[in-house]
């Protein structure tokens, strides 16, 4: 893996995310209660709606434009809603955020 550092954990709301711009489209960095870091796709599958934007609970985003939750961890739709979105390997290492590089270069925005 190729660990890019993307910023200090604290510039990232406490259950909450910010955009990261890249070449497989906007990722969002979400920071749940337990200061723990996830990175996914910004776009939810069903209606496009921006997950940034969503409520983040447990270790789960719900989309704010049609209640759809996702895991975090697998990027699985729960409950009767059926999707996926993207994943990207992240880490914080002594209070910075670092997304896999290597996964953000392996193809370009559509």
């Amino acid at each position: 893996m190729s660990w890019i550092d993307i910023g200090a954990i604290d510039e990232v709301p406490l259950r909450g995310a910010r955009v990261l711009k890249t070449n497989v489209g906007c990722v969002a960095v979400f920071r749940t209660g337990p200061d723990e870091v996830f990175a996914v796709s910004d776009t939810c599958p069903h209606k496009g709606g921006p997950l940034s934007d969503g409520i983040v609970h447990g270790q789960s985003v719900t989309c704010p434009l049609h209640n759809w939750v996702f895991d975090l961890n697998t990027g699985q739709a729960q409950g009767a809603d059926a999707g996926h979105i993207a994943t990207y390997p992240v880490r914080v290492d002594a209070g910075r955020i670092q997304i896999d590089g290597s996964v953000l270069r392996q193809r370009s925005v559509a």
